[in-house]
């Protein structure tokens, strides 16, 4: 992996699996190749194979939300930290990209091109558009016609992750003041400047739950705006974030 790159794996993102650079060839998938109905299908009864599914037990809307957290993440790290700690912008259009998946059926890593180019803006409304319109928002759509869940609930995942990475990489040590600042606009953004509705709009949020005892206040609570459906697999419950499981927030 070149250097360029190799430099941001330390501090928050150590132990996370980089990306590949070159072209998409075995075993990496282009991610055109991966997401042809008949290969999704068999990538999904691996990764089912770990939940229950198989069993006919579960949901598929479930079975694919939670796929789809294990591919942004992959997606997301080493994107938005190119992004925000080197200024530049990844080649991840769906038919410049592959994915590395494992023995599971779920990415590991992407196979990226090239090490990107410098950013052409650094406002938040643009310097993200690559990410949403080159990949997620022709990702998710594919995603939510062959799982029946709603785009939102996959724009969820994305939310859930993009917040969370913003929220850390102030202790990454390449990280410069404010760096993480255009992107929290993006997510405080109820609509785009063309007017189009934000996917990603305020995808968490935090509360300090109620307590009767002042001297022991419990920690205050971070909570999804909507629900990634993995309670609905057999093998898994809510998870720690689950608005379902957290309705005092409500």
């Amino acid at each position: 992996m070149p250097l360029l790159l190799k430099a941001l794996y330390t501090g928050p993102l150590d132990g996370l699996t980089p990306p590949q650079v070159g072209p998409v060839q075995a075993p990496a998938l282009s991610m055109r190749e991966l997401l042809a109905p008949a290969r999704f299908e068999a990538e999904l009864v691996r990764f089912a194979a770990g939940y229950g599914y198989h069993h006919g037990q579960g949901d598929r809307r479930a079975l694919i939300s939670l796929w789809s957290k294990w591919h942004f993440g992959a997606l997301l790290a080493p994107y938005m930290a190119a992004n925000l700690l080197l200024e530049r912008d990844l080649p991840v259009g769906l038919d410049e990209v592959g994915v590395h998946l494992t023995a599971a059926g779920h990415a590991e890593c992407l196979q990226l091109a090239h090490t990107g180019r410098p950013l052409a803006s650094l406002d938040g409304f643009t310097r993200f558009s690559t990410l949403i319109d080159d990949h997620l928002t022709p990702l998710i759509n594919q995603l939510a016609r062959y799982s029946g869940a709603s785009a939102k609930v996959f724009w969820s995942n994305v939310g859930n992750t993009f917040e969370h990475f913003l929220g850390g990489v102030d202790m990454h040590p390449m990280a410069q003041p404010g760096m993480a600042e255009e992107g929290h606009r993006l997510l405080a953004t109820r609509t785009l400047p063309d007017g189009r509705r934000n996917p990603l709009y305020q995808p968490v949020r935090y509360f300090q739950p109620e307590c009767q005892d002042e001297t022991d206040a419990p920690a205050t609570q971070r909570v999804r705006r909507l629900c990634c459906l993995r309670y609905l697999l057999p093998e898994l419950g809510y998870c720690g974030n689950c608005p379902l499981s957290n309705r005092a927030a409500g």
